[in-house]
This record gives C-alpha cells, sequence and structure tokens, in this order.
C-alpha cells in the first residue's frame, strides 16, 4: 500500500485548498452561521462551473470521473476550511448511489444537473430514533396502481431547504426482517405535501424537518430495487463514514496548525507557552493522534478504491475521528484559555463542528458495535506471527 498522492491527486488536493483558502475565509464561514441558507451560491456555482460537483461523476454525464482517493482529499480540503456546503449531501449522498444503483434514465437526467448545472439534493434517512437501523425506517410508501404515497417525517435531513430533490428512504412492506420491505425513491421538493422546516442547531448547519403528507411519487422513481433498498443505505453508510473521517482529519489538522501557532506567539512571563514542557507533551499527543488518523483513513479510502472495501477500517475510521477530531478542539481551546472558548477564535468554530461531524456517519458507540462484530470472524496479522 503507497500513501504516496500522484501528480492528479497532489493538483486536486491544491486546487481545492487554494480555492477554498480564497472563497471561504473564517470571516465567511462567520457569516453564513448567521445565513438561512447556510452556503453561499455564488460560491457554489463556481464550485460547479470548476467541476468540483463532477469530481467522481463519469465523463459522459459531464464529470470528470475521478476516483474515492481524490473524493476523499477534497473532503478533507473541505473540513480543514469548515466550508459550509451542500457539496456531501448532493455529491456523497445522492450522487455516488445514482451512480452505483440508479437505471440508465436516471443517470442520464440527474447526474449531468449534478455535474454540469449544480442541482442540490439531499438524503432523508434519519427518524425519531436515529439510530441507523433498518428498524427505525417508518415513513411509508404506498402503492396505488403506477405510484406511490409518502407519508411521514424524516429529521435532520442536511440542506432539504435548498435542495432540488430528496433521495427518501421508505418502508413498502412490513416482515419479520427490518431490512426487508425497504425503498429509496427520488423526490422532487417541489411536490405537494411537503413540508421543510430548519431545525435550530449548535454548529448552525443546516438540517431540516421534512414532511410528506400524501406525497405521489412515480415507479418509474425508484432507486435500485423495490423491497431491497437497505443494501443501497448501506453502501451510503460505509462511504459517508470514510468521508466524514475524511472531513475531520482536515478540521483536526488544521485546529492543530491554529493551536501550534498559538503556543509560539503567547506569551506568559516573557516565554512563549510552547516553552513549557506540559504544553509541548500534549502538543505531541495531538500530533500523534492526528497523524494516526489521517493514515487510518487514507488505508480505509485505498481499500474502497481498490475494490475492497473494509467495513472494520470504514468503523475504525470514523469512531477514531469522532474522539481525536473532539480532543484536538477540546485540547486546543484549553491551550488558547479562556478566549478560546469565544466565537472570536477561529478554534471555536473548529470545535463546534465536531458535535454534528460526530454522529453524520455514525457515532462512536454505533462503530464499536459494528466493529466489535467484525473481530468475530477476524484475527489480527500480528497474532499469526511465529
Amino acid at each position: 500500500m503507497d500513501f504516496a498522492l500522484e501528480k492528479d491527486q497532489e493538483l486536486i488536493k491544491k486546487s481545492a485548498r487554494e480555492f477554498f483558502e480564497k472563497e471561504c475565509p473564517k470571516d465567511k464561514v462567520r457569516e453564513l452561521r448567521e445565513d438561512p441558507k447556510g452556503y453561499d451560491p455564488n460560491m457554489w456555482k463556481k464550485m460547479t462551473s470548476l467541476g468540483f460537483l463532477g469530481l467522481i461523476i463519469p465523463e459522459q454525464y459531464g464529470g470528470t470521473e475521478g476516483e474515492f482517493i481524490d473524493l476523499m482529499l477534497f473532503m478533507e480540503e473541505i473540513g480543514r476550511n469548515l466550508v459550509p456546503s451542500p457539496f456531501f449531501s448532493t455529491v456523497v449522498l445522492c450522487g455516488m448511489p445514482l451512480m452505483e444503483f440508479g437505471t440508465n434514465e436516471q443517470k442520464d437526467t440527474f447526474l449531468p444537473e449534478i455535474a454540469e448545472k449544480g442541482k442540490i439534493w439531499s438524503f432523508a434517512q434519519t427518524e425519531q430514533l436515529a439510530n441507523h437501523e433498518p428498524e427505525d425506517i417508518k415513513l411509508k410508501a404506498t402503492l396505488d396502481n403506477d405510484e406511490y404515497t409518502l407519508n411521514g417525517t424524516k429529521l435532520f435531513v442536511p440542506y432539504a431547504s435548498a435542495a432540488k430533490y430528496f433521495l427518501v428512504v421508505a418502508r413498502t412492506s412490513e416482515g419479520e426482517n427490518p431490512e426487508e420491505g425497504i425503498t429509496l425513491f427520488i423526490v422532487d421538493s417541489k411536490t405537494d405535501g411537503i413540508e421543510t422546516e430548519i431545525i435550530p442547531t449548535t454548529a448552525r448547519d443546516v438540517r431540516c424537518e421534512v414532511k410528506f403528507t400524501n406525497v405521489k411519487v412515480p415507479k418509474k422513481n425508484i432507486l435500485g430495487e423495490p423491497e431491497n433498498g437497505w443494501k443501497i443505505v448501506d453502501y451510503v453508510f460505509q462511504n459517508t463514514a470514510v468521508l466524514k473521517a475524511a472531513e475531520m482529519s482536515g478540521g483536526a489538522q488544521a485546529a492543530f496548525s491554529i493551536v501550534n501557532k498559538y503556543a509560539k506567539e503567547r506569551k506568559q512571563f516573557d516565554k512563549p507557552i510552547g516553552s513549557l514542557q506540559a504544553v509541548q507533551f500534549k502538543l505531541v499527543d495531538l500530533l500523534t493522534d492526528i497523524d494516526e488518523l489521517k493514515y487510518l483513513v487514507h488505508e480505509a479510502a485505498w481499500n474502497i478504491n481498490a475494490g475492497s472495501p473494509s467495513r472494520k477500517l470504514n468503523s475504525m475510521a470514523k469512531a477514531k475521528a469522532n474522539a481525536v477530531y473532539h480532543d484536538m478542539c477540546y485540547h486546543g481551546i484549553f491551550l488558547h484559555g479562556a478566549i478560546g472558548w469565544t466565537e472570536e477564535m477561529d478554534i471555536g468554530l473548529y470545535h463546534l463542528r465536531t458535535r454534528s461531524l460526530e454522529f453524520e456517519g455514525g457515532g462512536t458507540d454505533i462503530h464499536m458495535e459494528k466493529i466489535a462484530k467484525e473481530l468475530e470472524s477476524y484475527q489480527p496479522d500480528f497474532l499469526n506471527l511465529k
């Protein structure tokens, strides 16, 4: 396994970093926290024109046909700059399953709209229990002739207020196995019977409650196989775990840079606080954890890129990201002193993101359980040494 980046990958990383540093400085991040849209439409148009939305979409649909590694690097840069945008919900949560499970007609219709026109999509899965399990899906879809009727409520739907389309996880039948009877639907957000309301959050990222009341959806808008939609949900979950871990890894790297710089500049008793052994040891611990996370994320992404995804690695990456990003920001604020808790300091902006990002793509408890399940049939290589 070679972690060295190819020239094209270095170019993607460099161009994304330069773009976001110019278009989304921290003052812009603060400004968008007060904007009900939650993102900058002008920046979104520029991202579309530069081909960022078509990063992994095939060329025949207007994309640049990049690889999963390319997307992972791009998400690191989004995390590094705290970019508020519907990129993840559009490209990862909806665009990737459209590419993998969509019909030719669906791909021809929807993928160019994402890659070339920047149409916003939102993935509507979470309901009241929010446990990422199939039994949580209660929104019902009832078949009547050639169309389905959707009734139910989804929570914490990202950027739903700006979305053109929803990818909705619904239950079409009940059975002993909760994974069966789940179907995914492509739903136009302007369809009669849809109500959207923004949910206030600490991070002020745009999350919405979306109510579906007798919403009509044609059968042709089913994504994948009817009754077998949990396979798609699991596909989304695995990709989300790694790519959100990449975003958190980028954020942790940026937060470390901020704190390391502050430790060199902030003086007490005529000496930089970074000269104190206690501060130095803490920074070393944080740097070690961040490097561990970075390479764990790269390994998980490399396996997906090679066509051999590892559920264990995916969950390890997200569980590690949840812990490392939080610890980095918590101790970063501590090393800043009392002023670190204010929104005046950039480290506070990163800390707020740790709460929302922890649960997107699965909280630590969920992934620890999944790792334990994988260990039932797995033996680490070091135990095989003789």
